[in-house]
């Protein structure tokens, strides 16, 4: 029987429902004559499966109805649970009658996913309590939270996954925290500006915005490389691919543009300046959110509702704009990769101020990066030198291109990559390897590829490690490095008296924040700072106020003024007393401005 008309025809019943106990009793004549008697349903039912492979066919009733929409349509994506009863019934439904109708697969992209079990590792269970409640989780941390944590999983791999509260928390601490500290920067600064007069802040259109700062141009770069990206991977139906690329690019915005910029973002190198730098903060959250609205579409909306308010004519919702068009103009490569570089050495660099308890705090003379190749040094010493030196706290950048100068090379055979594809030949190759000379693995770097005993290998095989040369009559407390790859970083760690001041100044600027800080205080916040001086010679302290005073007021927004101009009648916010801050002791109050007589 292969339809509902054919059924009611040949038994004068109308039919509303196919449930066996409603045709159970429906009887129609033999084809083969009346002497035959009548025909009734089988006793057996049909496998379940069969009607739910048939479901790409039945909701639109094709074959008797829309086959044109079917045909031009057919079905795309197919959603399975992880379970084998479901692969092995409905999906292999779907593939037979695919097959056998239409002679092609049964849909273009599939995405199965696996279980989600306790965190013991066995299923859920009601009875054994063993999972914490769902809602109470997303009350805890938000719908969106457990959402990505899902995403960034196993389980949309097809393979299974065991629940842990703690990994819902990660994505809120290196997700959520991260994105909203860096829209809240923006808002921030963008408040100071109408606070101090310039008006409500009104962002410059993408479409038109234009920089010459080169951290202007990086993250308006990597914001078009994220909209590729996400574009790229939701049309390849790759999921889990989506969260840790934005990790990268939050902590890229974050920890780099935002903190390598705090002082264009807050107007000290001026309005247009500021004003600039805000624009692109703004227009990359906007498009980032824009992107991750799939993904976390509540805390995206919520961020939106107050970035809209910048731009006359937005849509009402996040829900109603459009997904981001990638614009390849903005895209940089060059540049990209610069500030790759320039981040290795200053991690690099950062490695060994904490090998050597080293805070940035105190500043060193002299930084050396070593690299073979004059592009990479190039990257370093052109419009990127001054955030080297300011992110290390270091007075001067030097470059070599000469790696014998400060490290020995040790060639050594990758065994886990070249065993296998070596075989027996694997003891000769690795002994000529290992034999290698400094001018052949420098050969060897360059050209990318090298053959020994008839093998050719290439750098991936073979692993190049830089040992550090100390120069004569240095100790290990005076001069270290650290390398990554074919790039060296030497740090000078000897004392200089040039550098004490700076150093000093950088303490109590800090000092100062964090009381700023515990005081509740926002940027915007315009309050008096008073420092007086607890050693019997002042001088020391009064000398480094005097020498660092532009530095210190560029800084915190303001002058340190002596605790003796105090006004009696003043309103102390707070203050603390510091022993033995660079041999210096010394008490900072933030109080309200207040009227001061003569």
């Amino acid at each position: 029987m292969d339809s509902v008309d054919k059924l009611e025809k040949l038994s004068g019943v109308k039919v509303f429902d196919l449930h066996r106990h409603h045709i159970d009793q429906i009887t129609i004549p033999s084809s083969r004559g009346p002497e035959f008697g009548v025909l009734r349903r089988v006793e057996d039912v049909f496998d379940c499966w069969f009607e739910s492979g048939s479901m790409p066919y039945a909701y639109i009733h094709y074959p008797f109805e829309n086959k044109g929409l079917f045909e031009k349509n057919s079905l795309v994506i197919l959603w399975l649970k992880g379970l084998i009863r479901l692969v092995d019934g409905m999906f292999y439904t779907l593939m037979v009658l695919s097959t056998a109708l239409f002679g092609k697969p049964a849909f273009r992209n599939l995405i199965c996913n696996g279980l989600v079990l306790a965190e013991d590792g066995k299923k859920m269970s009601k009875s054994e309590k063993n999972y914490p409640p769902p809602l109470e989780v997303i009350d805890e941390y938000g719908a969106d939270a457990v959402r990505l944590y899902l995403i960034n999983s196993p389980v949309v791999r097809a393979e299974p996954l065991r629940f842990r509260k703690e990994g819902v928390l990660g994505v809120v601490k290196n997700v959520f925290l991260p994105w909203y500290n860096a829209y809240r920067f923006l808002v921030q600064n963008a408040k100071r500006l109408e606070i101090e007069g310039s008006g409500p802040f009104v962002p410059t259109d993408l479409a038109t915005l234009r920089s010459s700062n080169v951290l202007d141009q990086w993250i308006h770069s990597a914001t078009q490389s994220l909209v590729c990206f996400v574009r790229q991977e939701m049309d390849a139906y790759r999921l889990y691919t989506v969260v840790p690329y934005l990790l990268k690019f939050l902590d890229n915005l974050t920890n780099i543009y935002v903190r390598f910029n705090r002082k264009r973002l807050k107007g000290r190198t001026g309005e247009d300046d500021c004003h600039i730098a805000l624009s692109t903060l703004y227009n990359v959250l906007l498009t980032s959110c824009k992107v991750m609205t799939p993904f976390t579409p509540f805390f995206t909306e919520t961020l939106y509702q107050n970035l809209r308010k910048a731009c006359e004519g937005s849509e009402e919702s996040i829900h109603y704009c459009s997904f981001p068009e990638a614009d390849g103009t903005r895209v940089e490569r060059r540049i990209e990769q610069s500030v790759t570089r320039m981040m290795t050495v200053i991690d690099l660099a950062r490695n060994i101020r904490e090998r050597h308890k080293l805070p940035l705090k105190s500043p060193l003379m002299e930084i050396t990066v070593v690299h073979p190749d004059a592009e990479f040094l190039d990257d370093i010493t052109g419009k990127l030198r001054e955030y080297v030196l300011e992110e290390l706290n270091v007075r001067s950048l030097v470059t070599c291109n000469d790696t014998l100068k400060y490290a020995s090379l040790k060639a050594e055979p990758d065994f886990s990559v070249l065993g296998k594809r070596l075989g027996k030949s694997m003891r000769l190759v690795a002994k000529e390897v290992k034999e290698m000379s400094q001018q052949d693995i420098l050969r060897f770097e360059e050209a990318g590829k090298v053959t020994l005993d008839g093998h050719t290998l290439e750098l991936t095989d073979i692993k190049i490690v830089r040992v550090f040369k100390r120069p004569d009559g240095l100790k290990d407390t005076e001069i270290d490095a650290n390398g990554d790859g074919d790039v060296l970083v030497l740090l000078d760690l000897r004392p200089d008296d040039s550098l004490y001041e700076s150093g000093v100044a950088r303490e109590i600027v800090n000092r100062v924040q964090k009381l700023r800080k515990k005081s509740g205080l926002e940027p915007t916040d315009v309050v008096e700072v008073y420092i007086e001086s607890l050693d019997k010679d002042e001088s020391a302290l009064q000398q480094v106020l005097s020498s660092q005073e532009q530095y210190i007021k560029d800084t915190i927004g303001s002058s340190l003024l002596p605790s003796r101009l105090m006004p009696s009648h003043a309103v102390i916010l707070s203050d603390d007393s510091f022993q033995n801050v660079s041999k210096l002791s010394f008490k900072i109050s933030l109080a309200r401005p207040a009227l001061k007589f003569n």
